[in-house]
């Protein structure tokens, strides 16, 4: 049962205030920003067991195939031989990298760019190219906004970009 809204619940505190703070909880989930977020990372997620199978199921035998039959796989025995403590596994590693690349073109290609052409529709500019900067040339710092007129580290006065 919740309080009144008029009673303390902690000195200075009312229920009210709680109530507050629990729809301004509420209005940050409901952004459209954070449910694209939400749906993007469960799309992740489940292309990335699906990648996983792939690279488990087809990559991996693909490559230890290379080696030969009798080996582990693709890779080099440091230590007595059929010792896999003491194995380079090249191959885990090329299917790791194979997972990588294509984890990261299908959340690119299905994720962000119908992210930004929805952003688009609606006039706001996401993933666009960062704003242009200048060096500055007392402290060499080189993260100075290209219209500034003095430099937010060292306050010299800035030349005009032309």
């Amino acid at each position: 049962m919740l309080p009144h809204p008029d009673a303390v619940t902690q000195p200075g505190h009312k229920a009210s205030e709680s109530r507050g703070n629990m729809k301004g909880f509420k209005n940050f989930l409901m952004r459209g920003d954070v449910i694209v977020v939400a749906v993007g990372l469960a799309v992740a997620l489940a292309f990335s067991s699906l990648i996983t199978a792939f690279t488990t199921d087809i990559i991996n035998p693909i490559v230890a195939r290379f080696q030969g039959r009798k080996s582990m796989g693709l890779g080099v025995q440091l230590g007595q031989a059929g010792n896999a403590k003491t194995f380079l596994d090249f191959g885990t590693f090329i299917a790791a990298t194979i997972y990588f690349v294509i984890f990261i073109a299908v959340v690119y290609f299905l994720i962000v760019t119908p992210y930004k052409h929805v952003q688009a529709r609606r006039g706001q500019v996401v993933f666009g190219d960062p704003p242009p900067v200048k060096t500055c040339p007392a402290c060499l710092s080189s993260d100075l906004p290209a219209a500034a007129s003095k430099c937010k580290y060292c306050g010299t006065d800035q030349p005009t970009v032309a």
